[in-house]
């Protein structure tokens, strides 16, 4: 796979140097965009990060609006407004959970410049966050957010299809804020946390149990996210008995995948459940997560924000 991975990773280096030339043109709307991505494949705290920072500009009278690709869902026809009713099989399971944690405005669609004027022409928004967009070079940004999961950034460092790298690591160079998800890092200041929260059941999301309700009790535990084992490690450190289940990334579930004969508790994250609920029973729970995040992250949006809107 080297040689591919080589010839991938050159490929990615010119693309990105015709859009800074100008060969390829990168279209610039008339709101801010925030891009939040990562440089790997698989799950680094993109979409809970995203969750969080709408919730915070939203706070501060900040109207946000969120877009993505869509990735895993079955629509036909774009832009396409993904609200709490949409099926995750339709928009995509992130999406879709993205909607039903906010009440913001999320839209679909693979040309992101068109779901950002979609937006734009409605007035639906005053900043746009643009999920999983490192990569979407079309659409011009004011402001990149990439996650790593630790100061080796990822596996082996090769690119695809050789290691999980979409671009080389000395793009780090460029990104405007880079947040680490260890607490001590030598590449940035900035950092990150995902904490498990409570349990909510899936056939009865009104029923809420705290994590520790399951302490040294064995639990089926399901993940079907770019990284199942972090899932599962947190899971252990709570001090739950966890039998794992991983499954892959955007995992379209069926019943059996969720049903066990010895009638343990199910315990899955809130992006497997956003797939499970129509069939699952009391026994299913999903746990909800809490982003923590060092002050700088959100006082450089609002600063980017500002900026835009004193050169606007």
């Amino acid at each position: 796979m080297l040689p591919l991975s080589l010839l991938y990773c050159t490929i990615m280096i010119l693309r990105r140097e015709a859009y800074g030339s100008g060969l390829l043109k990168a279209h610039r709307i008339d709101k801010p965009v925030i891009v939040i991505g990562n440089l790997s494949v698989g799950g680094t705290g993109k979409t809970p990060l995203v969750i969080w920072l709408a919730n915070q500009l939203a706070r501060k009278g900040i109207r946000p609006a969120v877009i993505s690709r869509g990735y895993g869902g079955r629509a036909k026809d774009f832009p396409l407004l993904v609200n709490a009713e949409t099926h995750a099989a339709i928009s995509g399971d992130e999406p879709a959970m993205i909607a039903r944690s906010l009440g913001c405005p999320v839209v679909i669609d693979p040309d992101r410049v068109a779901a950002a004027n979609w937006l734009i022409e409605r007035n639906l928004c005053d900043v746009i966050i643009s999920d999983d967009g490192l990569q979407h070079l079309a659409l011009g940004r004011d402001l990149e957010i990439v996650i790593i999961t630790s100061d080796a950034v990822a596996g082996n460092g090769l690119c695809l299809p050789a290691g999980p790298l979409r671009e080389n690591p000395s793009r780090l160079k460029s990104i405007d804020l880079v947040i680490s998800r260890e607490k001590k890092s030598a590449l940035t200041e900035h950092t990150m946390d995902l904490l498990p929260g409570e349990c909510s059941r899936l056939d009865n999301p009104a029923m809420r149990l705290p994590l520790s309700a399951f302490w040294k009790s064995p639990v089926h535990a399901i993940a079907g996210i770019g990284n199942p084992e972090g899932f599962f490690s947190s899971l252990s450190t709570a001090g739950l008995e966890i039998i794992p289940h991983p499954f892959p990334d955007h995992y379209d579930y069926t019943p059996a995948d969720i049903s066990f004969a010895d009638g343990l508790p199910v315990i899955m994250t809130e992006k497997d459940a956003i797939k499970c609920s129509e069939f699952a029973t009391r026994n299913h729970w999903a746990v909800t997560v809490s982003v923590e995040v060092d002050e700088g992250i959100l006082s450089s949006v609002l600063e980017t924000i500002k900026e835009f809107d004193s050169n606007g």
